[in-house]
């Protein structure tokens, strides 16, 4: 199917319900959400399908996703980069925008439910992830992607994870806030983040070959809120043509033939968040040619070649669905959670320091 527009106040609740039983399907009972059965299991995209499980109303089975992965945090903090159930699958590294993101799926579960008593059982989860991911923040604000097996710094930057470490600290923020939980601390952190994606480029992609041809590090500064306004709507028309093939999606990188469900979706809602309403619908109305009669949708379409690649149904890009619906039409009350910035309360200044507005 094609041609789903998508206006506020109307979700496709029935449309979309086979999406949210896809998810429920593929969870196992202990909580864990894999790729795809028999898939292993990151922490970021774990927290994504969770939050496409509280969009679709099925509270109980996201916190037991989010209960899941809280056994799994390791002392520091962090988790390590893949799972298959609890062994590790994956002990090389352990990302910084993993660690980060269980803020923002926590945040957006309360949105949803106003469950105070989930958000307190999750503080020292959240607590100690964002504690992890501010001890790799450099004096210059980026932060460092990763520590290897032996928990020792990757000295380098991604454009794509700081942006969403940068909603998550918004996210942590939040929580804090709202329980009463002091951590000025993470607002200056958030701060620095966000100088750091503006104004110095510098500081990413410095020991690598740039990564400017995906097309996540184009939008990601928007759909995380460290780019706004103008200069969010001038950053997504200077490569739009680059990225998007009409009728089809976004590209991954700029220089494949091969465009993408999830990453389509993340466009729609950076849309949403520089004010390009029109555009944004268009985008996911060319989506659900790629849906499976479960519900499911695949990773993505090659179409130089005309096939799909890889043969793979994500519970991530499932999730990604789900979330560009709600932001599209504002059927739960996380709904605007990718779509603006939100902070509970302005954050302290440092000494000397003057804060922007779009900070």
């Amino acid at each position: 199917m094609s041609g789903l527009y998508l206006s506020r106040g109307l979700f496709p609740q029935e449309f979309l319900r086979p999406t949210v039983d896809f998810l429920l399907a593929t969870q196992k009972s202990s909580g864990e959400i894999p790729w795809f059965p028999g898939g292993y299991t990151d922490p970021w995209d774990h927290v994504e399908a969770a939050m496409g499980l509280s969009i679709g109303g099925e509270h109980a089975a996201a916190v037991r996703a989010y209960r899941w992965l809280a056994g799994l945090q390791l002392p520091d903090g962090s988790w390590w980069a893949s799972y298959r159930g609890d062994i590790v699958d994956n002990d090389h590294r352990r990302e910084s925008n993993f660690v980060a993101y269980i803020a923002t799926g926590v945040w957006h579960h309360y949105l949803i439910t106003h469950d105070t008593g989930f958000l307190r059982e999750m503080w020292p989860v959240v607590d100690g992830a964002i504690g992890f991911v501010l001890r790799l923040q450099s004096a210059h604000g980026e932060i460092d992607w990763a520590v290897d097996t032996a928990g020792a710094p990757l000295r380098d930057a991604l454009v794509t994870g700081c942006s969403s470490i940068y909603k998550s600290l918004e996210c942590a923020c939040n929580i804090a806030l709202t329980l009463g939980e002091e951590r000025s601390h993470w607002y200056l952190a958030r701060t620095s983040l966000g100088t750091a994606l503006r104004s110095r480029p510098e500081r990413f992609d410095r020991s690598w070959e740039s990564k400017a041809r995906y097309s996540m590090d184009w939008f990601y500064p928007v759909l995380s809120g460290a780019v706004q306004g103008a200069p969010a709507r001038a950053r997504l028309a200077a490569r739009w043509d680059e990225f998007v093939h009409s009728g089809l999606g976004c590209r991954c990188v700029a220089d494949e033939p091969w465009v993408t469900v999830a990453e389509s979706c993340e466009l729609v809602m950076a849309l949403l968040a520089a004010g390009d309403h029109a555009r944004a619908v268009e985008l996911y109305s060319w989506l659900h040619q790629w849906r499976t009669d479960d519900g499911a949708y695949w990773t993505g379409y090659q179409f130089a070649e005309d096939l799909l690649w890889p043969e793979e149904q994500p519970t991530w890009t499932a999730a990604a669905i789900l979330l560009a619906a709600d932001a599209l039409t504002g059927y739960t009350a996380a709904a605007d959670l990718f779509t603006r910035v939100e902070l509970l309360q302005s954050p302290p200044l440092a000494a000397g320091q003057r804060l922007r507005r779009d900070q």
